[in-house]
């Protein structure tokens, strides 16, 4: 057993030193990159408007999106809805697109990735009691449970995880924060 536990700890110091510092933050970026980037692009321009300056002049699906109870009460005509609601509804579409970018550059990498949960955690709320999720289990789903694709608290979770990863360890070494030296 000795032998064993020798052998073990041999192989795994070599492999934490081999990988170091470097290979979390670039794994988190990439799976970022290759999984969350556009799905959060494609979710923006859902919301753009019409013309070049569309981002400040949401379309009607971008208040449907995010104001969903509002939106049914006012029978979704737009102009009966506030300021507040327009702020909001242009702040998620400016994240949607800022905060990505910046993870996939790995530029401001903490700060973004510290913004993206926040932005989970708004739109799985949003899903949950704006869309109605709450009163289907199977979107909420439940940890534990042998069912491993839940929208809310499986997939989410990954997420969170892995921005988790990056608020802690920063944008790596393949990162726009190394390369001028934030941390």
């Amino acid at each position: 057993m000795t032998a064993l536990t020798t052998l073990h700890n041999l192989i795994f110091e070599k492999l934490e030193k081999l990988l170091g510092a470097w290979f979390l933050p670039t794994l988190a970026r990439f799976t970022i990159a290759a999984t969350l980037v556009v799905y959060l692009w494609n979710s923006g321009l859902t919301k753009l408007g019409d013309g070049i300056f569309g981002i400040l002049s949401p379309s009607l699906g971008a208040y449907a999106q995010i104001f969903p109870k509002a939106m049914e009460a006012v029978g979704y005509d737009v102009s009966q809805l506030s300021v507040f609601h327009w702020a909001v509804v242009v702040a998620g579409t400016i994240a949607e697109f800022v905060l990505p970018a910046l993870l996939l550059l790995g530029l401001l990498t903490r700060i973004a990735a510290l913004g993206t949960i926040g932005f989970v955690v708004v739109q799985s709320l949003t899903d949950l009691y704006g869309h109605g999720g709450i009163d289907h289990p199977e979107t909420l789903g439940a940890w534990f449970d042998r069912i491993p694709d839940s929208i809310i608290l499986d997939q989410r979770l990954f997420w969170v995880t892995v921005l988790l990863i990056l608020v802690l360890k920063g944008g790596g070494p393949l990162s726009l924060d190394r390369l001028i030296g934030t941390r």
